[in-house]
C-alpha cells in the first residue's frame, strides 16, 4: 500500500513539473519572436502603442522562464493569465474558438496558468527546495 502511494505522489510531481515545463517553453519561444522590429510593427494594428513591444516580451519571457524553474510560480502563473486574457479579447477580439483569430491555444494555456495558480509550484521546483517564499507568492 505504501508503495502505492509514493509512485501515485511521485507521478504527480512528475506531471505537475511536466504542465509547468510546457507552459514556460511555450510562453518564452512566444516571446523570443516578440523582440524583433516586426512585432512592434504589428502593435499599432491591435490598438497597442509600438513603445509596448518590450514590455510584452518581457511580460511572457521571465514568467516563462520562473515556471520552469519553480519560483514565484503563482504570480508568474497569474501574470500570464493576465497577458492571455489579453490577447483572447484584446488582440484576436475572441472572434472565434477555431480557425483564424481562434483562441483554442489560448484558452488552453489559461486554463494551464489557472491550474498552476490553484495547484502552486509543486515539490519538484525552487519554491519547495528553498521553502521561504510565503504560500502565495509560490
Amino acid at each position: 500500500m505504501a508503495e502505492t502511494v509514493i509512485r501515485q505522489t511521485i507521478l504527480h510531481d512528475v506531471a505537475h513539473f511536466g504542465v509547468r515545463i510546457t507552459i514556460g517553453l511555450i510562453f518564452i519561444m512566444h516571446s523570443l519572436g516578440k523582440f524583433g522590429p516586426g512585432f512592434a510593427e504589428n502593435l499599432p494594428n491591435m490598438g497597442l502603442p509600438a513603445e509596448m513591444q518590450f514590455p510584452i516580451a518581457l511580460a511572457e519571457f521571465v514568467p516563462g522562464v520562473l515556471l520552469i524553474i519553480g519560483g514565484l510560480t503563482r504570480l508568474s502563473a497569474s501574470l500570464l493569465s493576465i497577458v492571455m486574457l489579453g490577447a483572447i479579447f484584446m488582440v484576436k477580439g475572441a472572434q472565434s474558438l477555431t480557425g483564424k483569430g481562434g483562441v483554442e491555444l489560448d484558452l488552453l494555456l489559461l486554463a494551464g496558468c489557472l491550474v498552476i495558480i490553484v495547484i502552486g509550484p509543486g515539490r519538484i521546483s525552487i519554491s519547495y527546495i528553498l521553502k521561504k517564499a510565503p504560500r502565495f507568492l509560490q
